[in-house]
């Protein structure tokens, strides 16, 4: 019982991030429901980690490196780019990378769940920070409606090498912006000044504008990951890191449209 209240705590997380593996939403959820099903009919699996939340990562990339830990395939558009940039890393970099930064795994737990040496997984974690940061540059939306947690995204994605279109602390404010120049590239928190919703907002800009990839910032990330509707591919839960934004932002250029909110 208590390893399958473990394991309900850790997949809403699982979920998240293969889902920014995968850049998308369907996919990602599919190796997680494979990874919960293999758990299931062999709690075995459990046994010899130092986690339950270890284990169930574990054998997710057990079974993601056993299908390739490839995004789905295109002829053009979206997928068929961050192929591209994907195939320029080095091999287990941007994992490595996710699970420390974003997921919080410790470089022990790292390497456990990739099952390579400690030193290694704070190697490749390194290495991927450069690439990732040297990959892609491009122009980032910011709303959010706190002064102090808005200036300090724009000097991170700033000091990233990326150019800030503007900061919206509203869902108006938004749209506006948003018109004046399309960016790469969203941050959004949840909660804006007028009591609106980001996610209104982001969904608003999408509609009108086209389609870019968009990172959510909330102090709820549970209720962004309760499975009952459309999720966010990139999700930062408050407080957050600067490592977690740089990593997070770094992924989300990967990919020039990502499944976001409806509401």
């Amino acid at each position: 019982m208590d390893a399958t209240t473990e394991i309900s705590k850790a997949l809403p997380y699982l979920r998240r991030y293969a889902r920014a593996m995968t850049g998308a939403q369907t996919s990602g959820d599919n190796y997680a429901a494979a990874t919960l099903e293999a758990i299931l009919s062999d709690r075995s699996a459990l046994e010899g980690t130092s986690s339950v939340k270890v284990a169930l990562f574990k054998t997710f990339h057990g079974i993601w490196s056993s299908s390739g830990a490839t995004v789905e395939a295109e002829e053009d558009g979206p997928r068929r780019r961050a192929q591209d940039h994907l195939s320029r890393l080095t091999p287990n970099t941007r994992e490595a990378l996710l699970l420390h930064t974003v997921e919080e795994f410790s470089f022990a737990e790292v390497g456990e769940i990739m099952q390579i040496p400690e030193t290694e997984a704070e190697e490749l974690v390194g290495i991927a920070r450069q690439e990732m940061a040297d990959a892609v540059a491009g122009k980032v939306m910011i709303i959010e409606d706190e002064s102090i947690i808005a200036m300090d995204i724009e000097a991170l994605v700033t000091e990233m090498g990326h150019r800030v279109t503007g900061i919206a602390r509203t869902h108006r404010e938004a749209v506006e912006l948003a018109r004046a120049e399309m960016p790469d590239l969203i941050l959004a928190d949840i909660q804006l000044a007028d009591n609106s919703s980001g996610i209104e907002a982001v969904n608003e800009v999408m509609t009108d504008l086209g389609r870019c990839p968009v990172i959510f910032i909330t102090a709820f990330p549970e209720r962004l990951l309760s499975g009952e509707r459309k999720e966010p591919a990139f999700m930062i839960a408050k407080p957050y890191t600067q490592e977690q934004v740089r990593s997070a932002v770094s992924q989300a250029m990967f990919f020039s449209s990502t499944e976001t909110l409806t509401t």
